[in-house]
């Protein structure tokens, strides 16, 4: 295949293929594409059953079609014969790993084939080059806890690094809490293997056109990455952290911004509003202030002591200039109470209302109080429970909707997370970083991209997938956007 046919596609809607939108034998445990599948790949990596095929039409935020087939693969060689089975039955295909992405990029939006990659999981560690080789569905904390004993880890850190998958976090180039100062996930990647649409395997470096930077947050829509070559890292000898309380919201931010202009690294700068800590609170009980309107968690490391000292007090003095109450953490016990707090947000807010819709903005951080003061203020008039935290070191804040969808209308929500993503764009910032567009906010890049450079995003989806199978109706609109109303609660 040459990954930049010029050939022009047919003008058709998720997919070229008129025979997707049909259903193929979806009644019966064994379709001809099941039947293929199961006859090369063999029946314990092939689920055709109703009942195997319904768990992978959703991911941890959006509602998909049921799979026609899922592949559960265990190799390069599984995913080849699986894409290649798929390309001559012209069926579209998804690439999931552990689903828990937040903007609907692992559920299929027609029937599709899923190829699970959680099976994947042979990791290797070259102590002497500082790399890790990962197949897709290696578990991000596994990178680490194997590097350990060779004194390296692997920086990128999401808040699902318990459950995410490296094949999943770089498909939406996952961050985490210490990458302000560390990075994101494709800081790490020194190259890649990938499946193209044609079921051709690729060794990617990072030189010349650094096609593995291009698959680096395409969300599975220009390939499959089925292994990585991961940069290493020794950690820091010292680590120092505080917490910082404040009684209105955008006295945080601005104490971000100030820090950081004093010279200020920290390795991890986090925010929390009254809603999440509090919701933390009630979960974990551990003594966080309820009263404060804001609360920013920080540290900061290295390999000198009085260095990071130095920096935790120009952090301090930040917080104190704009109002904020500062407690240090004494010892590794109470720092690590704190960070299990930022970790548990999720879970906690869970207790609210059962659905969220997880927005994933980034600003610059001279705008980080006008934007957290002006969403504060869409939260408060649209009725619902809006709640914000988020990566404020780098300007990345998850403002939450929380929702019901059996008592609260899912078009409000979406009207609602437009509004706020529209807040984001007038202050210079972008849709995500680190979540994705998915499907969840495909509609608004009409708003977040200019016509002449949607269309050379087009342009090099249509190299490397002529005929919009990969992940169809995820990233880029096209004519057949989802509307507002897109369904949000899981089964």
């Amino acid at each position: 295949m040459s990954l930049f046919n010029r050939r022009k596609p047919e003008k058709l809607g998720l997919t070229t293929n008129s025979s997707v939108s049909k259903p193929r034998s979806t009644d019966a445990p064994h379709g001809p594409l099941a039947l293929e599948l199961t006859r090369l790949l063999g029946p314990q990596k092939v689920l055709s059953a109703p009942a195997e095929r319904l768990n992978y039409g959703y991911d941890a935020i959006l509602v998909g079609k049921t799979p026609l087939c899922v592949v559960l693969a265990e190799s390069t060689a599984d995913v080849v014969t699986a894409v290649r089975v798929a390309k001559a039955a012209g069926v579209p295909i998804v690439g999931r790993g552990a689903a828990s992405g937040l903007s609907g990029g692992a559920a299929p939006l027609v029937e599709s084939l899923v190829i699970s990659f959680t099976r994947m999981t042979r990791l290797d560690i070259f102590a002497e080059r500082r790399e890790a080789r990962a197949q897709a569905g290696v578990i991000t904390l596994a990178v680490s806890e194997a590097a350990r004993p060779h004194g390296l880890v692997y920086p990128p850190d999401p808040a699902s690094f318990r459950t995410s998958t490296i094949g999943g976090n770089l498909g939406e180039n996952a961050g985490g809490p210490m990458c302000f100062k560390y990075g994101v996930s494709g800081d790490y990647v020194k190259g890649l293997q990938f499946v193209d649409v044609d079921g051709d395997v690729h060794e990617l470096t990072r030189d010349a056109y650094d096609l593995a930077g291009l698959l680096i947050g395409s969300e599975g829509t220009l390939g499959f990455i089925t292994e990585a070559t991961l940069r290493l890292v020794t950690p820091p000898k010292f680590t120092r952290t505080l917490m910082s309380h404040f009684a209105e919201v955008g006295q945080a931010a601005e104490a971000v911004s100030r820090s950081i202009a004093a010279g200020a690294v920290p390795a991890k700068l986090e925010f929390m509003d009254r809603a999440c800590t509090n919701a933390v609170e009630d979960y974990l009980n551990i003594g966080l202030p309820r009263g404060a309107e804001a609360v920013l968690l920080v540290d900061t490391d290295g390999e000198d002591l009085a260095t990071v000292e130095e920096e935790l007090a120009l952090v301090e003095a930040a917080c104190q200039q704009h109002g904020g109450s500062v407690r240090r953490a004494e010892g590794e016990l109470e720092s690590a109470a704190l960070w299990r707090a930022r970790r548990s947000i999720s879970p906690a807010l869970g207790r609210i209302r059962p659905q969220r819709m997880n927005e994933d903005i980034v600003v610059p951080r001279s705008a980080l109080p006008e934007v957290v003061r002006e969403i504060r203020a869409l939260g408060e008039a649209s009725g619902f429970h809006l709640v914000q935290f988020g990566h404020i070191g780098d300007g990345n804040l998850h403002p939450n909707i929380l929702f019901d969808p059996r008592r609260e209308s899912s078009e409000k929500v979406h009207e609602l997370a437009y509004q706020v993503a529209l807040v984001a764009l007038r202050h210079g910032g972008v849709l995500s970083g680190e979540h994705g567009i998915g499907a969840m906010k495909r509609a608004f890049m009409r708003d977040a991209v200019d016509p002449v450079t949607l269309d050379a995003l087009w342009a090099v989806k249509r190299a490397l997938d002529p005929q919009e199978r990969l992940n169809p109706g995820k990233v880029l609109p096209g004519d057949t956007d989802l509307p507002h109303g897109s369904a949000y609660a899981r089964p």
